[in-house]
């Protein structure tokens, strides 16, 4: 096992040459919708690409997460055939309910383990660009919720 400190150099060398590899500005909290953010999530087990939907107020998050499940089909079709839907997810960090939509990846992967980082880049950067285009595609009809 690494102490806390390789570990945490390792995590931070991972996010860097990921940076390195697929050098370009991503969406990420730009959406200009407030609690609604696209993010990439790596740890000991697994890589993900996710949309939370957590604004203040859960009626808030519900009108939200309604419009985007609305896009499920399409977006099952055409964008991220793998993606999943959770309306209720709780973040084991702080037991905080919030909406999820995310891709996970299907390999091996281990943030610890740079034998698996390759296709962990590839994953990401492949998927957060569908993302990224299935929400300029939609912006407009998600915005309605936006209240």
């Amino acid at each position: 096992m690494f102490s806390k400190e390789e570990a945490a150099a390792l995590r931070k060398h991972f996010w860097t040459n990921y940076g390195k590899s697929f050098p370009r500005k991503w969406l990420l909290y730009n959406t200009k919708i407030k609690g609604f953010s696209f993010k990439f999530y790596a740890d000991n087990k697994t890589a993900m690409v996710l949309l939370d939907i957590e604004p203040n107020s859960e009626t808030k998050r519900e009108l939200l997460y309604e419009q985007v499940a609305a896009l499920k089909k399409v977006t099952e079709n055409d964008y991220l055939p793998d993606v999943i839907f959770d309306q209720e997810y709780v973040l084991e960090e702080t037991g905080k309910t919030i909406s999820r939509i995310y891709v996970k990846l299907d390999e091996k992967f281990s943030i610890y383990d740079k034998n698996t980082w390759g296709n962990a880049f590839q994953f990401f950067n492949k998927n957060m660009s569908a993302f990224e285009l299935w929400f300029y595609e939609f912006e407009d009809f998600i915005k309605q919720a936006d209240i």
